[in-house]
């Protein structure tokens, strides 16, 4: 909180917030702490709380997991000790939306981290092993997300990805914010190829359309090859453009 030269106080933002509830906590900020991101941190733009789930064991040895019922490999995580630490920081930040990490979830889009940026933050839980027991999912009511179809050998990586997406759209973190609306999935297409100098690089030339100087030929060129790259690479995203 600040004091205007009339006496009259001003009310800083709260941090767009993010708590991670995970068995390594000691592995965050991690990456989230250089570059922009952990400019940011530092400069309070956003803020990171990581609980370890362990600590809201209930037996000596601290267990948080247990064989899974009806057979099969691996230990899943019970329901009662991660819903204590969901609980634990559901009492800190009540506001932020309940988020596990699972390569089942529905896929993370732009979209869903711009809906998430623009909020107060996210509960993040970073599974381990085989996963958690559903029924602390449904009672919680977390929202499975993923970051692509393949296996990790946890959620943390996907929640600092997910942190690191939002993060980044947060005011004042990107300085020229024009340049985020030319990113990739930002238009519903893949975002066409960059160039700089020098202008000629081991006998490969910048094209000629971006040394002309004519912003509507640029901007045309730049639409084409964001079509011709989203329909080579991801045509899935074109359609509901070309239906």
């Amino acid at each position: 909180m600040t004091e205007n030269s009339d006496n009259s106080e001003t009310v800083l933002p709260d941090p767009w917030r993010a708590c991670v509830l995970t068995l390594y906590p000691q592995m965050f900020p991690g990456p989230l702490g250089e570059s922009l991101s952990g400019r940011a941190l530092g400069e309070g733009v956003w803020a990171l709380d990581a609980i370890n789930i362990r600590e809201f064991a209930t037996d000596k040895h601290a267990s948080v997991d247990d064989t899974p019922a009806g057979g099969g490999p691996g230990m899943v995580m019970r329901p009662d000790v991660v819903g204590a630490a969901i609980d634990a920081g559901r009492a800190r930040y009540p506001a932020l939306p309940i988020i596990y990490l699972s390569p089942r979830g529905k896929p993370l889009t732009q979209a869903r981290v711009r809906e998430l940026s623009a909020g107060p933050g996210a509960l993040l839980l970073c599974g381990r092993f085989e996963g958690v027991d559903q029924r602390v999912l449904d009672a919680r009511g977390a929202e499975e997300v993923s970051i692509g179809d393949y296996v990790l050998s946890g959620g943390e990586l996907p929640a600092m990805v997910l942190i690191d997406a939002c993060v980044r759209l947060l005011p004042g973190v990107v300085g020229e914010r024009a340049s985020l609306a030319d990113e990739s999935f930002e238009a519903g297409l893949l975002e066409y190829p960059q160039y700089t100098r020098p202008r000629v690089w081991e006998g490969r030339e910048i094209p000629e359309v971006l040394m002309s100087g004519d912003h509507k030929r640029i901007a045309q060129w730049r639409r084409e090859q964001a079509l011709a790259l989203t329909r080579a690479r991801r045509p899935d995203l074109l359609a509901d453009e070309e239906a």
